[in-house]
């Protein structure tokens, strides 16, 4: 007898299904198991499990008092931090160390190489001094879970500094061999603290800026903020201009505008303290500036300068007209 079409395929799904449920160890209509999740997370698991690890809380606020009080705030600390160069030199100097050490390893594998290797990894290791004084100063100015990531990224390229300059060690006293296994080794253990690196910078945003995005949030032209009899004389007030926070500072006839989030971590700039610029009266607001209440970068009111770190890009500032009927009105400078 023959069998329509539609039949014939209803009774071979009813056919696949009482195979699937007959299968042994599942039950009947049961999905069939999920595969096994490795017992091996992944490095942005390992990394984000060190930021949610309080048990690093204790070295970590020891090394950062010690770091503070080796580097008090003033123009050598900003120049560790990039403020002279507009950005972080941390990410700019620990290039050398890596480029030298990776060169060395991959110099061992070719013959009568042993001099340049050497040279490379010596190289390296006077790279390693000056990456490691700016990345400190930049760490003992981040949030607390960013410290973590930063003190076992600090840990690891402290471990592959040590582990090339036995490297080195070896290779002076005839031992080629241990001085190729330990450059791997260095190098590998480098890698990893490079990841960390990575993910401190640019997954938890250490070293970028933080300002919000004027240029896709304000439109084009002169935009009304608030009126003039609003804004208190000499104190920053925190004002919204659509998306946008912004500080704004009335000082006599005229008003400062800034980005209110500080390029630095996004602090809130209208929360800190108006301060004169160095060499300034205290009296004269002209040139005031404006200090971060979270880590203390200071920036010129008139154009967002940075005149102290951490903070090395400049804040997002605003100018600003009042008009006759009261207004003040701002746009991008």
């Amino acid at each position: 007898m023959r069998h329509p079409l539609s039949r014939l395929l209803r009774m071979e799904s009813r056919r696949g299904a009482d195979g699937l449920a007959r299968q042994p160890g599942r039950a009947p209509g049961s999905r069939p198991p999920r595969k096994a999740r490795s017992r091996y997370p992944g490095p942005a698991a390992v990394a984000e499990r060190i930021e949610r690890a309080p048990a690093l809380d204790r070295p970590v606020r020891a090394l950062s008092d010690t770091v503070v009080r080796a580097l008090p705030p003033g123009s050598r600390t900003d120049a560790l931090h990039g403020v002279p160069f507009g950005q972080p030199a941390h990410p700019a100097l620990v290039r050398l160390p890596l480029g030298c050490w990776s060169s060395a390893v991959l110099l061992d594998f070719f013959p009568s190489t042993e001099r340049a290797v050497a040279t490379l990894i010596g190289a390296g290791l006077l790279g390693s001094l000056p990456s490691a004084v700016t990345g400190l100063a930049d760490w003992s100015a981040l949030h607390r879970h960013q410290q973590r990531v930063g003190l076992v990224h600090a840990a690891f390229q402290t471990g592959a500094s040590a582990l090339f300059g036995l490297s080195l060690t070896a290779r002076v006293a005839g031992r080629r061999l241990d001085g190729k296994v330990l450059s791997l080794g260095g190098l590998a253990v480098a890698t990893a603290g490079a990841y960390l690196g990575g993910h401190l910078a640019l997954r938890l945003g250490a070293g970028a800026s933080h300002a919000e995005s004027v240029s896709h949030l304000t439109g084009l032209g002169w935009q009304d903020l608030c009126s003039y009899d609003s804004l208190p004389e000499g104190r920053p007030v925190r004002r919204q201009l659509g998306y946008l926070s912004l500080l704004a500072l009335r000082h006599g006839s005229s008003v400062s505008v800034l980005s209110d989030h500080c390029t630095h971590l996004g602090g809130p700039l209208h929360q800190g303290r108006v301060v004169p610029a160095a060499g300034q009266a205290a009296g004269k607001d002209g040139d005031a500036c404006v200090t971060c209440p979270w880590h203390g970068s200071t920036f010129r009111l008139r154009d967002g300068e940075v005149v102290h770190g951490p903070a090395t890009a400049r804040q997002p500032a605003f100018e600003s007209r009042v008009t006759d009927s009261g207004v003040v009105q701002v746009r991008p400078r």
